[in-house]
C-alpha cells in the first residue's frame, strides 16, 4: 500500500484520504486491461440529467452487481442490467476489491463501481453522493491516464473548495464527514498520459449501494 498523504490534515474533512500512486504503473495497466475487458460486454454510452435531459460530459460503464445511472426518464438511480444493451454488468475486478478491503474500513463489498471516461473537454460538476442508502461506507476513487484537478467542498454547495491534483494511480477516500461534502472535477489536463487507449482520464468509483446484512 502506498503512503497515505497527510499534508495539513486539518485542512481536510474528517473521512477524507488521499493514497498518491497507490497502484503501480504495472497495476494501473493491469486495471485499464479490466476496464477494455469490462466494456467490451458493457459498452460505454451517454449518460443525460434527470428533467433536462442534457448529456453529461463524461461517458459511463460500470463494474459490480449494480450500475449507477441517470437519464431523463428516470434521473439518478441503480440498477442490475445495462440501460443499453440489458446484459448485466461485468464483476468487480479482483484488484477493486482488494482496494476495498485495504482502505475502506467496511467488511462489507461494494455494489457498484462507476467507471466514468473523461475525453477532452470532460469535467464532473460539484456533487454529493446521495442516491445510495447506506451511506454509511465510504466512497473509494481511483484515478487512471491524465491528471485532474479535484475540487472538494464542505457540506454545503456554493462554500469554499479545496484543489487536489490527482494523477494516474491516486487513490480517493470519502468517509465520515467527508462522505456528504460537495466534490467535483474541475479540469483534466488532457494528452499527459498514454495510458488510456483513446486518451483521456478514468476514473473507478466504488460505493456500496443498500444497508449491509447482519
Amino acid at each position: 500500500m502506498s503512503r497515505l498523504n497527510l499534508n495539513n490534515p486539518s485542512e481536510y474533512p474528517e473521512g477524507f484520504a488521499h493514497y498518491p500512486l497507490y497502484f503501480t504503473p504495472a497495476q494501473q495497466a493491469a486495471l485499464i486491461g479490466a476496464v477494455k475487458a469490462g466494456v467490451d460486454t458493457a459498452p460505454f454510452y451517454q449518460p443525460t440529467m434527470p428533467r433536462t435531459g442534457n448529456p453529461l460530459s463524461v461517458v459511463m460503464s460500470n463494474f459490480g452487481p449494480l450500475g449507477w445511472v441517470t437519464d431523463k426518464e428516470g434521473g439518478y438511480r441503480y440498477v442490475s442490467l445495462h440501460p443499453k444493451t440489458g446484459a448485466p454488468w461485468p464483476a468487480l475486478p479482483d484488484m477493486l476489491q482488494s482496494l476495498w478491503d485495504d482502505v475502506s474500513g467496511c467488511a462489507a463489498p461494494p455494489e457498484a463501481c462507476l467507471i466514468n471516461w473523461y475525453r477532452e473537454g470532460s469535467k464532473m460538476g460539484l456533487h454529493v453522493d446521495n442516491d445510495e442508502r447506506d451511506t454509511r461506507a465510504p466512497v473509494v476513487s481511483v484515478s487512471l491516464g491524465d491528471p485532474a484537478i479535484f475540487r472538494l467542498g464542505g457540506t454545503k454547495r456554493g462554500g469554499p473548495t479545496q484543489c487536489i491534483k490527482l494523477f494516474s494511480g491516486d487513490v480517493v477516500v470519502l468517509g465520515g464527514e467527508a462522505r456528504s461534502c460537495y466534490h467535483g472535477v474541475s479540469k483534466v489536463d488532457y494528452g499527459q498520459s498514454a495510458l488510456v487507449p483513446k486518451g483521456g482520464r478514468i476514473n473507478l468509483t466504488m460505493r456500496r449501494v443498500n444497508p449491509a446484512a447482519h
